[in-house]
């Protein structure tokens, strides 16, 4: 697929504002001190350049959520203990905060982070619509979740901004493995091929759900990008749709919600 294109002008306002996103509501972290300490990522990595792209992390986040809501442990445990539905905004925010201090922060000052995010998580817990008990803190669960982060980020810039090629994915997937063991995801994928046997290993559990349609609708409404960001907003939730796997795209009934049918 093309790069995703838009008029300059329209370009640099949606770069500005899915920027701004980034940055949580009442949340200040200083990513130069201490100053010279090593992040979790280095300066010349693959996830330095995929990260300074904001769109590509807009499109890449929307699409790793959708992947997250079709396993329904997952899905319960976002949709039923935090505030997306009421305040989502506010938790893409802090969702993409988060995945700019894993990469950029000083390492100390990622770690205090995840530690602060595992402990929420260890007090997380529930039963599915099916009856099935779940916990935040499942290594299982967190497996997937960081596996589709990786992808979605990953995935969107290779279509969307640049192509990555193979080896610069494996490489991207392997950086990311630090601050994926320090949430506790011991075993997500390292490498493209680690992230088609973690799809493959899932696939039996990916089912559709009328929240992943309700997310869909959330996103495309909810003022995450302000004036021409806004506007744009729309295709970029369409761009992310077409990032997942064709057969689960069609298995969650998405096929006529991306970029294809515009």
């Amino acid at each position: 697929m093309a790069p995703l294109r838009l008029p300059s002008p329209v370009q640099k306002r949606v770069e500005d504002a899915a920027r701004a996103l980034m940055l949580a509501d009442g949340i200040s972290v200083d990513f130069a001190a201490p100053p010279g300490a090593p992040a979790l990522a280095a300066p010349d990595s693959v996830s330095w350049r995929i990260f300074k792209n904001p769109v590509a992390l807009f499109i890449g986040g929307v699409a790793a959520v959708l992947l997250e809501l079709a396993e329904p442990k997952v899905r319960s445990g976002v949709w039923d203990h935090t505030r997306f539905r009421t305040e989502p905004v506010t938790r893409l925010r802090r969702t993409g905060l988060a995945a700019m201090v894993t990469v950029y922060a000083p390492r100390e000052v990622a770690e205090a982070m995840i530690a602060g995010v595992n402990r929420r998580h260890a007090r997380v817990t529930g039963v599915t619509e099916g009856g099935a008990a779940y916990a935040a803190d499942d290594p299982d669960l967190l497996d997937w979740v960081q596996a589709t982060a990786s992808y979605g980020f990953i995935e969107a810039y290779d279509r969307f901004v640049e192509p990555l090629g193979e080896g610069l994915k494996d490489q991207a997937f392997a950086e990311a493995a630090p601050a994926a063991r320090r949430y506790g995801a011991m075993n997500a994928p390292t490498s493209v091929a680690g992230w088609r046997a973690s799809l493959s290993a899932m696939d039996g559990r990916l089912e559709a759900s009328p929240v992943v349609f309700e997310f869909l609708e959330i996103i495309r409404r909810a003022p995450a990008l302000p004036g021409a960001g806004r506007l744009a907003q729309p295709m970029l939730v369409k761009a992310a749709v077409d990032l997942l796997p064709p057969a689960l795209k069609t298995r969650l009934g998405l096929e006529a919600q991306g970029l294809s049918l515009i």
